[in-house]
């Protein structure tokens, strides 16, 4: 109970204000998010803010149900890193290392089973600044994993400026929230995949972002 209450504390009185006033966001199809799990949230992944950003689109009463994906060697590795990680941002860990498929993304698959809303980014790692790499597959293994379950894309931008890969200052810049219509698993892999990148790419454009500088 306190660790909820502590997570509840620090989200509201400080995560949400440093993204909602220090840095802001414009949104646009707030509408399309889903009001319960379960649910799979796609992004693209420029900067470490992008899961802050994302959990902040919901309203607190769904704090409990958001679980983002995380690489497993980055952020266990520091003890305090790793209680941060595990406890306040809940984060399904994934350990690269394994194998096979099915026990990297078996923790995801679980969260989606007890009705939560999963945060994953289909491109792996943090990219370059608004560049949009190629999709890794496990999202269309979830998808067939699941396949009643509503994929929501969202395009992020901006964020990769106020806190670019490698740095750890942030700086104050309003950022651009784009989310898509749901989609579902179309019944064939490379469909699936193409589908989801051509619909996060029109997210893109929609925007109308002027080159990356």
């Amino acid at each position: 109970m306190m660790q909820k209450l502590l997570r509840l504390f620090i989200f509201l009185l400080l995560i949400r204000p440093i993204i909602l006033i220090l840095i802001g966001l414009k949104i646009s199809g707030r509408s399309h998010l889903p009001k319960a799990g379960p649910a799979i949230i796609v992004a693209n992944h420029n900067s470490h803010l992008d899961t802050l950003v994302l959990m902040t689109l919901f309203p607190l009463s769904l704090l409990h149900q958001l679980r983002p994906v995380a690489a497993a060697e980055y952020f266990l590795r520091n003890r305090w890193l790793s209680w941060f990680a595990l406890h306040i941002m809940q984060i399904v860990p994934i350990d690269r290392l394994k194998p096979s498929r099915e026990d990297k993304l078996g923790g995801c698959s679980q969260v989606i089973e007890q009705g939560g809303i999963l945060i994953i980014y289909p491109e792996g790692s943090r990219g370059e600044p608004e560049a949009i790499a190629d999709f890794k597959s496990g999202i269309a293994h979830l998808a067939k994993a699941h396949p009643t379950v509503p994929i929501y894309p969202i395009f992020l931008h901006g964020l990769g400026k106020s806190l670019p890969k490698g740095d750890f200052v942030l700086v104050p810049f309003c950022c651009d929230v784009l989310i898509g219509k749901p989609l579902v698993w179309t019944g064939n892999k490379r469909g699936f995949m193409e589908l989801l990148s051509l619909q996060m790419s029109d997210l893109a454009a929609q925007g109308k972002f002027p080159d990356w500088e």
